[in-house]
This record gives structure tokens, sequence and C-alpha cells, in this order.
């Protein structure tokens, strides 16, 4: 399927490793010009030349995007490496498993850093050269536990349910524009993140990282952890002409996981 956006520009945060590497790839294969940033500096580096070696044009840029300053420049250089911004994929690392009364303010105020504000950021500084073309993609990759709350992510829980409600909102205020705000919300993908989810919750209970990952792999309708490949695709559609009028939803991808109907 031809998704029209070849030539478009597209900034990918987190897009070193596992989901934002994989979303980056995609949308570099429809034909997009990917601008990607991590705070890591050889691993965006390393990630960028695997891009270019597919032979997609891709610049990378070190930026911590829970800092407000960095996640604007980035954006900001994104743009004028490429002379337009016209798809944001807003994406940062997980806070890690914490049982509530062991969470103090500072780990708290960490995550709302990460996971909140740095969309508030990204978005900040994209939505001005996308309303001068009057046209734009804003993907916010969230997750599962937004819909079904995961035990042992109480940060993840809380913190990522206001990107929900920003994007509800915010798909409101930029429809004029004909920019379109929508969230991803995987489940469990074959990521670091979840090898380290794995690793925590196996020294709690005590029993090996490969039976707590069999565990979740039995509890999920499809009995296996998602490919990150799979999610750069669902990107790249919800980015494309063809998603024109999809705007301020919430899409799971998670193999069936989620056990809800709405």
């Amino acid at each position: 399927m031809e998704l029209g956006i070849k030539g478009r520009v597209a900034a990918v945060a987190g897009a070193s490793r596992g989901l934002g590497f994989s979303i980056a790839k995609a949308l570099g294969m429809e034909g997009c010009k990917v601008a990607m940033c991590s705070r890591d500096v050889s691993a965006i580096n390393k990630a960028c030349d695997e891009l270019k070696a597919l032979g997609i044009d891709a610049k990378a840029f070190a930026a911590d995007v829970s800092i407000p300053e960095e996640a604007g420049r980035f954006i900001r250089n994104a743009a004028e490496e490429f002379g337009s911004l016209d798809i944001l994929v807003t994406n940062a690392g997980g806070p890690p498993s914490m049982a509530f009364e062991a969470i103090d303010d500072a780990a708290w105020e960490e995550g709302f850093r990460l996971n909140l504000l740095s969309t508030i950021s990204l978005i900040r500084a994209a939505i001005k050269p996308m309303k001068e073309k009057n046209w734009g993609r804003i993907i916010n990759l969230t997750s599962i536990a937004v819909k079904q709350p995961i035990d042992g992510l109480i940060i993840s829980n809380t913190i990522r349910s206001g990107v929900t409600g920003l994007a509800k909102s915010l798909s409101r205020e930029l429809a004029p524009y004909n920019i379109t705000v929508n969230n991803i919300l995987p489940g469990y993908f074959l990521t670091s993140r979840v090898e380290q989810l794995a690793q925590t919750v196996s020294k709690a209970k005590a029993v090996p990282a490969e039976e707590i990952i069999e565990t979740w792999k039995n509890d999920i309708p499809l009995k296996r952890l998602g490919d990150p490949d799979e999610i750069g695709h669902l990107a790249a559609f919800i980015a494309s002409e063809k998603a024109a009028y999809i705007t301020g939803t919430s899409i799971q991808i998670d193999g069936g996981y989620y056990r809800g109907i709405m």
C-alpha cells in the first residue's frame, strides 16, 4: 500500500533501540527523512548508521527529552536540518517497577518529566512548523497500562494516562490545522525494557526471568510477545495519508492482552 508520506520529515524520540528504533526504521522505509534522538550519543549514532545502511535519509541528535530545553532543541534542529517537520513520534523510556510506598517525590517527578513533560515539550516545539504547512501527524507511544494497569508499574500507569488526556484535548485544538494526534499503546514486546522488567519481577518473586516471560506469553491470546517491527508498521500507517480521518484515538497493539471491550 502506498502510504503517501515519501519525502515527509519525521522526528522520532527515544529512537536508539527498541520500539522507537523500529518506528524510525518503518517511517524511513516509507520514504520519510528521519531525525532521531537519544541521550546516549554512541547508541543513537549507531542506530542512525543502521538506517543509513538501508538507504534511509537519517540524522542523529543527542537529547534528553525529559529536559524541556533539550526536547525543544531536538525538534528545532530536526526542522532546520531537513527544512521542515511533518511527523512527530514522542517516546521515552519507562519508569522503574516500584511499590507505591517505596516511591518518593523525586521518583514521581522523574516519571512526570520522562513520560508527560517530554511529550508536552516535543509537541510544543513541533506544532509551529506543522501549522505552517497545514499538515501534521503527532503519535505518542504510551502503554497498554493506560487501559489495563500493570502491577508494579504504578508510576507509568499514572503518568502515561496524562498523555492520553493531553492527546484527546490536542486532537480537537489542532484539527483545524489538519494535524492529527493519536496514541499507540504497546503491550509486551521483545525489547530490552521488557527484559529488564522481567528481571525485576523475577527477583521479587524468586523465580527465573524466563518463567516470568512465559507467564506473560500465556496471558496473551496470541501466545507470544510482539515483534518491534509490528509497532513500526502501525506507526507508519497512522502517520500516512490513509489515516487522515483518525485522530484523538488510542490504539492498542498487544496480541489481545487487553481484556476490555472499549
